[in-house]
């Protein structure tokens, strides 16, 4: 907003009243409704200064609220998985053993090369 001048309000004041017929002669009394005059647009500027500073300071704060939701909201990115490692020629990684090559004949855990029984548990 626009500042206001310093005796722009009591000239508007008194040609309000000059337009309602009341003239201000030079006196006390308009030297003290000047005076009120030029505080009250003190006042204002004054307040429209605090107002200004206070919605720069909302709006930084709203735009930290922003980014918080915004970081606490956002979909979180895939895991990053490492690069599998080249397999050695040498022989099986670490922890893994060789398995034995099955024998052609040989069933499962049975041993009898017959189908498994079926369970007669209720499921």
């Amino acid at each position: 907003m626009k500042r206001i001048d310093k005796d722009e309000l009591y000239k508007s004041m008194r040609g309000f009243l000059a337009s309602k017929g009341v003239a201000l002669e030079d006196g006390s009394l308009t030297q003290r409704i000047r005076q009120g005059c030029n505080l009250l647009t003190d006042a204002i500027n004054a307040t429209q200064d605090s107002v200004s500073r206070a919605k720069v300071e909302t709006d930084k704060k709203l735009e930290q609220l922003r980014q918080s939701i915004h970081e606490a909201t956002a979909p979180k990115p895939p895991p990053v998985r490492p690069a599998p490692e080249p397999a050695a020629a040498s022989g099986p990684a670490p922890g893994q053993e060789k398995r034995k090559p099955r024998r052609a004949g040989t069933a499962g855990k049975h041993g009898t090369g017959a189908p498994r029984p079926k369970s007669t548990r209720s499921r």
